[in-house]
């Protein structure tokens, strides 16, 4: 299991805010949205892989790649190789820096930033999400540790309020 794939978190954050002057420029929503989709997509799977390994003891074999993208979702701590049983169960503890809440909330942010306050973006960005948690889920083979689960239930709940307070329904009326 490869947790960054092809693509790192800074790569995602460039190309949420290039698809962002497109829209304004071209006005191709569906292609834009279908691209949020899949951006968003690499964004949840790559958080969510990353907790189940971090909770599972299991690391990946590029470690430098690995630190990158630790770095660019703001990570500063001990290389992760480097921590013992009880440093590693911290962080992704109530208060850790990959703990339910604090990766909820990034990964909610992504897609509420990335969407610039746009309904059809958001909605993409949110239906992004849930795709990448699926991918995630099928790739680890078996079900995800409980965190993951949590994690992913709570950065939905922070989009939709989100949404909510921007005025836009919750249920996509498009369907």
């Amino acid at each position: 299991m490869n947790i960054l794939g092809n693509i790192s978190s800074m790569n995602l954050y460039t190309s949420y805010s290039q698809l962002q002057v497109n829209k304004n420029e071209s006005g191709q929503q569906s292609s834009i949205n279908l691209e949020i989709q899949e951006l968003s997509f690499s964004f949840s799977s790559t958080s969510t892989n990353f907790q189940a390994s971090v909770a599972n003891d299991q690391f990946q074999k590029n470690y430098e790649e690995f630190q990158n993208f630790l770095g660019s979702i703001g990570y500063d701590g001990k290389p992760i190789a480097e921590l013992n049983q009880e440093e590693a169960s911290a962080l992704v503890g109530d208060d850790g820096f990959f703990g339910i809440d604090k990766t909820a909330e990034r990964i909610a942010n992504f897609v509420i930033q990335g969407s610039g306050g746009d309904e059809d973006m958001m909605r993409a960005g949110r239906e992004g999400i849930l795709q990448g948690f699926n991918e995630a889920e099928d790739m680890w083979g078996t079900k995800l540790p409980d965190i993951s689960y949590k994690t992913i239930e709570k950065a939905t709940q922070m989009i939709d309020e989100a949404m909510h307070n921007l005025g836009y329904s919750i249920m996509d009326e498009k369907v």
